[in-house]
């Protein structure tokens, strides 16, 4: 076999090289054996960001996506990526010290750099066409939060009401309320545990919003906390509980916070939708990297805990599946997975380690702090990576972690001896899917490890993807535009004769307020249709610009309302824009109350998703993008379970051909055992260890099932022997046939991927439409709101 065989085929991550009997071989890794979850744990300078970059670049080539928290900047690195690997590519990301440390010009060091990297991925079993394969894998963004440096991200629409899914699961839920409600205490430095009195009024707000499926801005939570929706806590009314006006003043720290000029970049860009960050509309699996070095540590907890209770919230509407479907990686765990403190980034991350697997999510956790971590938590951990340890304190507590964390036990001392002699770059793999403990040098990264990268770095590779998203707003924006009102115009309040109900929208503290009529519609639609499960309950808030020239409403004109919460009252020194004059009509008030339902049966339709070949169709509130994942999923077991079947008709063959070779060679060692020596020592080929890791076994097992160079290493006179000659030919008559059964493999394999594409596999529409007795509790109103 060539060193460029295709890894992913077989779903194997290729991440390093070990040793056996003295020869070099590489180190292939189930990608299914994620599910079970790794850490990875090693000093700095142990490689531990290699380690880390390799296996989601492994990932990336295998199409599978992956959420990134980057707290230091390293994992960047996977955007320098350059498939021609010339001296031109590396250039720009050299800095002035590392050109003045090499002695020569920035030239010359950009040579040495590009020639570094050609030999260290060709020497290490892979070929240069794999740098572009993994670029043109994968989507590659970075996101920094709180910053313009990357693509923004947006934490406005990130209270979104949890799912059905959560709310039935009152410990679940109860641990996002809380996780979130510690987040966002924690952007006031409020140290605060879940008993305080501002803890349980926001996660009173939560749930009471939450419950009734209404999502939560940060502008609303911070006007409810002044005025909640509710006069009781527990017993206590909500006075003699938190009194007025020191929720006014915890109102107050947060709206600081938010009001700042800094804060304003929290609140632009891309919304945290996880389904959308996992496939691109071209069906190209998404690396989302969200760089947050830039943030202070309580902005660090922030996000990072609204961000694992969004993953948690996506996680629950999926369903369960076998194959590995995505990755959450997260670089730096210190301080947010501690042993004692109980940090709002901990339960969530508990939650993940304990449940995502049966979703088909793999976690990763890196750290290089061994000793501040919670290794009870970490139980769940299947693979531990273990790079090297600065003190013999650090390698004691890393053993009784493994040790308390595993179910078998530990040789402590094995451990404790490989530990305090690996090299740099070496880790020792503790895998719950394989019998040994295996020590392994880590691959050749195809990306650039050039270390953090600056804002400025960030900037320049994300330029284009922020042109994109900024251009894809700004159409968005440009749609939802207000039309334009002259506030000159404004006047005292018109008299409204009819028994229309009037509600207000403020959104400043102005000594004047100028407002514009619109009327508002609402009311509740039922879908129903019991041979696809479908029974939901929409509710339908929209308004429409009142020109005071209008004589009727134009429905196309609706601009979607997000929120029922208006003031019931005008505030002082209100003006007000002419309303049109059928506004003063009942009759015509009725008329349009027709029309809007009229409206709505002909408009409205609950849009699903289906594919006839898997005869399969989205659930009542799976989106598009979830629906495609599930499909994907769904296709991904296919794979797995053809996989495996050709795996058991392979084996067989395989078997009994290593037996043949492996008799073969217990007739040289009667021979000539010498000879015989240097011969075993240079049998072992790439091929043996990606058929042994396919069919389960070790690369030990696998020695003899490959002779790579036949004649290699033996004897002039051993060979001259005719009855070694004979034997010599049945093993390379044997060795052919592996090489074909190699090959068929691969054809085979190649097949099963081909046919279980998702490209083949057209996903249709059909719609539900509402009878017009499904449609009730109609309501028109008159807003006016702030221009």
């Amino acid at each position: 076999m060539n060193s460029t065989f295709d890894y992913e085929k077989l779903k194997l991550f290729y991440i390093g090289k070990e040793k056996i009997d003295g020869q070099i071989t590489p180190l292939v890794y189930q990608n299914k054996d994620l599910l079970t979850h790794a850490a990875i744990i090693g000093m700095t300078g142990s490689g531990k960001t290699g380690l880390g970059i390799t296996l989601l670049e492994e990932a990336a080539i295998d199409a599978i996506p992956s959420i990134i928290i980057d707290p230091k900047g390293d994992m960047t690195n996977l955007l320098l990526n350059f498939p021609e690997l010339n001296p031109s590519d590396f250039e720009p990301w050299l800095d002035d010290s590392e050109v003045s440390n090499s002695g020569g010009t920035k030239e010359e060091l950009a040579i040495k750099v590009s020639n570094s990297y050609k030999e260290g991925i060709q020497r290490d079993f892979q070929d240069l066409s794999r740098v572009k394969k993994l670029k043109d894998s994968a989507d590659f963004t970075i996101y920094t939060p709180g910053s313009s440096a990357g693509v923004q991200v947006s934490i406005l629409s990130s209270f979104k009401a949890p799912t059905i899914e959560i709310l039935e699961d009152m410990e679940l839920f109860s641990n996002i309320i809380n996780s979130t409600v510690h987040s966002i205490l924690s952007l006031i430095d409020n140290k605060s545990d879940e008993t305080s009195k501002e803890s349980i009024l926001l996660a009173s707000i939560f749930t009471n919003y939450f419950k009734e499926q209404k999502d939560l801005t940060l502008e609303e939570l911070i006007t409810l906390i002044v005025t909640p929706p509710f006069s009781k806590i527990g017993v206590f009314d909500l006075e003699t509980f938190f009194p007025q006006s020191d929720r006014l003043k915890f109102a107050l720290k947060i709206n600081t916070i938010i009001a700042s000029p800094s804060f304003s970049s929290w609140l632009e860009g891309e919304s945290l939708d996880i389904s959308k960050m996992l496939y691109s509309q071209s069906g190209k699996a998404k690396v989302n990297i969200f760089s947050i070095a830039h943030l202070n540590d309580s902005q660090r907890m922030f996000f990072v805990t609204i961000l694992l209770n969004q993953i948690l919230a996506w996680m629950r509407r999926q369903e369960g599946t076998t194959s590995l479907k995505a990755l959450l990686y997260m670089d730096e765990i210190f301080g947010y997975f501690p042993p004692q403190a109980n940090p709002p980034s901990k339960q969530p991350m508990l939650t993940l380690l304990k449940q995502a697997r049966s979703f088909g999510i793999g976690v990763i956790l890196s750290t290089q702090n061994p000793v501040d971590i919670d290794y009870k938590g970490l139980s769940n951990i299947g693979t531990w990576f273990i790079g090297r340890l600065q003190t013999k304190q650090d390698i004691e507590k890393v053993i009784d972690g493994l040790s308390s964390a595993s179910e078998n036990g530990l040789n402590k001392q094995e451990l404790s001896l490989a530990l305090g002699t690996l090299a740099k770059r070496n880790f020792i793999m503790k895998n719950i899917n394989e019998e040994s403990i295996k020590t392994f040098e880590t691959r050749w990264a195809l990306s650039y490890l050039k270390g953090p990268l600056s804002k400025d770095a960030i900037k320049k590779l994300m330029e284009n993807k922020k042109n994109n998203s900024t251009k894809n707003l700004e159409e968005k924006n440009s749609e939802a535009n207000e039309p334009f009102i002259d506030v000159s115009k404004g006047k005292s309040k018109p008299i409204i004769v009819s028994n229309i109900k009037e509600k207000y929208s403020y959104s400043s503290q102005n000594n004047a307020y100028y407002m514009q009529g619109y009327l508002l519609f609402s009311c509740n639609v039922h879908y129903l249709y019991t041979l696809k499960n479908v029974d939901l309950k929409e509710h339908i808030n929209f308004k429409i610009y009142l020109d005071e020239k209008a004589s009727q409403i134009n429905f196309d004109e609706r601009e979607d309302v997000l929120t029922d919460t208006f003031d019931e009252k005008e505030k002082p020194n209100s003006f007000y824009y002419e309303l049109p004059s059928f506004i003063q009509n009942e009759k015509e008030l009725k008329l349009l109350e027709r029309d809007f339902a009229d409206y709505v049966y002909r408009n409205f339709k609950l849009t699903l998703y289906k594919n006839d070949t898997l005869k399969i169709s989205s659930k009542q509130y799976e989106s598009l993008d979830d629906f495609k994942i599930r499909i994907q999923d769904r296709l991904n077991e296919q794979i797995d379970e053809k996989i495996e079947n050709l795996k058991q008709k392979f084996e067989k063959e395989n078997t009994i051909l290593e037996q043949k070779i492996s008799k073969l060679f217990e007739k040289l060692k009667k021979e000539e055992q010498d000879s015989l020596s240097a011969t075993t020592n240079s049998i072992i080929s790439i091929g043996t260890s990606i058929l042994g890791a396919f069919f389960g076994k070790s690369s030990k097992t696998a020695i003899v099932s490959k002779v790579a160079t036949s004649s290699r290493g033996v004897s002039k006179a051993l060979k001259e022997r005719s009855d070694i000659k004979t034997v010599q030919g049945e093993i390379d008559a044997l060795q052919s046939l592996q090489d074909g059964l190699e090959e068929k493999l691969k054809i085979e394999i190649e097949k099963i991927n081909d046919e279980f594409n998702i490209s083949k596999y057209t996903i249709e529409e059909f719609f539900i439409k509402p009878k017009r007795t499904d449609i009730y509790d109609i309501k028109i109103e008159l807003l006016w709101q702030e221009q």
